[in-house]
């Protein structure tokens, strides 16, 4: 019984260290959104978007039914698909990839924009998050 009480006694220190802990992976979302707008904000700062008249599916960042984190995986798939600037959009895209994880997801092409429509509408999105987040951390 003495050993059981230990154990038991040990098992409720440690959930409570656990649970006084704030996790070190809660302040990378929003490094990575930060890091989002902030690469988005660099594109648009250049005389020309690149490959800007580039013909994109359209995300609809407004649509409630869908999560965070199928908006953000379809706007990754949206930015594979450029592939003339594959390069100057690699780190968004890397980005965008590491805040939705592993999941897959559907895009429809129905309606499409061009890319220097896109870009903005998804710097939006984002920096939305990022607020959303910062805000639920300060309650």
């Amino acid at each position: 019984m003495h050993r059981t009480l230990k154990a038991a006694l040990a098992l409720l220190c440690l959930a409570e260290l656990i649970a006084s802990t704030p996790l070190p992976t809660s302040s990378m979302p929003k490094m990575k959104l930060s890091d989002i707008t902030r690469s988005i904000q660099q594109l648009n700062k250049g005389e020309q978007v690149p490959c800007n008249d580039t013909r994109v599916a359209q995300v609809a960042f407004t649509d409630r039914k869908l999560s965070e984190q199928e908006l953000l995986c379809q706007a990754a798939t949206v930015l594979t698909k450029v592939t003339r600037c594959k390069k100057d959009y690699e780190p968004l895209i890397t980005s965008l990839q590491s805040l939705h994880g592993q999941m897959s997801c559907q895009l429809s092409t129905d309606n499409e924009i061009y890319l220097r429509n896109f870009l903005p509408t998804l710097g939006n999105f984002t920096q939305a998050l990022y607020r959303r987040n910062t805000a639920t951390a300060a309650n």
